[in-house]
């Protein structure tokens, strides 16, 4: 049995001779101190200190020596490698201190810039306004009723009392669809959908009818040939103006505060008898300051819209027994609400698709 292998000279391992290791280190070093960027010293890593680079070969040598020489070559390689790591390090340290540099110049973004960004949608403020005022009166037990917006010319008008010689039914007013003999129009309000709930339904009714109508107006600060009313249908044994009169006040409480209160001036309406403009006390002045008012001009009331005590004739064409039930019916602009509320004062500002305008009214769900 031979013994251990006392004269093995690691020098004859070539990897391992200190000139060899030492050569191996000051490539390495040049490599790294000649990166210049990121992804060049990454190369440098692999290829110098890496799995398969020189000193981690020669390091694997080290196995194969005698117990007296691994020391000493153990030394040589670690110190060598060490020094290696050490200046990836601080290459590495330098070179992203390099990188974040260039990233603030080349990537700096100007703030005062206009911004071309696609701004985020919102709920159109007419939808929550709409949902908001039906909101009221489900909250008193009310249903919400809806129909077509292309309308027939019996609902829209005869049904509702209004005569063949009526002014409503003339092109001043009325979008009427072709051909001719179809007796269809864009409706000109809600009120067809009342109509249609009495002839479908059985008394009592009480229901809230919002939705968009139509009517042959020039586009300004004020008007539009496209816009939003609400309208409000009870049909019930017993049903007078006073029950109108405290609808209309609850209703004008929700939409603009306590303390708002509505008042009646008589008009005419042919769907309604008797008939009253409807205006509510200055959201603004309260009536108290109405000489000075720019919202009210001094009167202390703002117009609101119409209402009355259904008359018997649209009772009977609906199928209504008018000796047995009353009702009332109110009439009232959703854009109008919507301007008073929140003191918008161009009604095209609503319709143009501004998102802008949309914004500040928030995401209601």
């Amino acid at each position: 049995m031979s013994g251990p292998n006392t004269d093995y000279d690691p020098v004859e391992v070539t990897p391992l001779r200190a000139d060899e290791v030492e050569a191996q280190r000051d490539a390495a070093l040049a490599a790294i101190a000649a990166a210049a960027d990121l992804e060049a010293l990454k190369q440098v890593r692999l290829e110098h200190a890496g799995d398969r680079s020189p000193l981690a070969l020669a390091n694997r040598e080290i196995g194969a020596l005698p117990p007296q020489a691994r020391k000493e070559a153990g030394a040589r390689v670690g110190k060598a490698r060490g020094e290696v790591n050490k200046a990836l390090g601080q290459r590495l340290a330098v070179l992203e201190a390099e990188h974040e540099e260039r990233m603030l110049v080349e990537e700096t973004v100007d703030v005062t810039l206009p911004t071309d960004r696609a701004l985020t949608g919102a709920r159109h403020p007419i939808t929550m306004m709409s949902e908001r005022i039906a909101d009221v009166f489900v909250a008193m037990g009310w249903e919400v009723a809806e129909g077509p917006q292309v309308e027939a010319e019996w609902l829209n008008f005869d049904a509702l009392n209004m005569g063949a010689d009526h002014p409503a039914r003339t092109m001043q007013d009325t979008f009427w669809l072709e051909p001719a003999e179809a007796a269809l129009v864009l409706r000109t309000h809600t009120s067809p959908v009342q109509a249609r709930t009495m002839l479908t339904r059985e008394p009592p009714i009480y229901v809230v009818c919002p939705g968009r109508v139509y009517r042959t107006d020039e586009i300004d600060a004020t008007h539009s040939p496209v816009f939003h009313q609400v309208e409000g249908l009870v049909i019930d044994e017993g049903i007078t103006m006073a029950h109108l009169k405290g609808s209309l006040d609850h209703f004008a409480t929700a939409m603009f505060g306590e303390g708002i209160t509505t008042r009646f001036r008589p008009s005419y309406f042919p769907f309604t008898e008797p008939s009253a403009e409807v205006d509510l006390v200055c959201f603004v002045c309260r009536g108290v300051n109405s000489d000075e008012c720019r919202t009210c001009r001094g009167e202390g009331w703002i117009e609101w819209g119409g209402c009355g005590v259904v008359n018997p004739r649209v009772l009977i064409a609906c199928g209504v027994d008018p000796e047995k039930y009353t009702g009332f019916a109110f009439g009232m602009g959703i854009d109008r609400t919507l301007m008073f509320r929140h003191g918008v004062e161009d009604l095209r500002d609503v319709f143009e698709g501004d998102i802008r305008f949309a914004q500040p009214f928030g995401i209601e769900i």
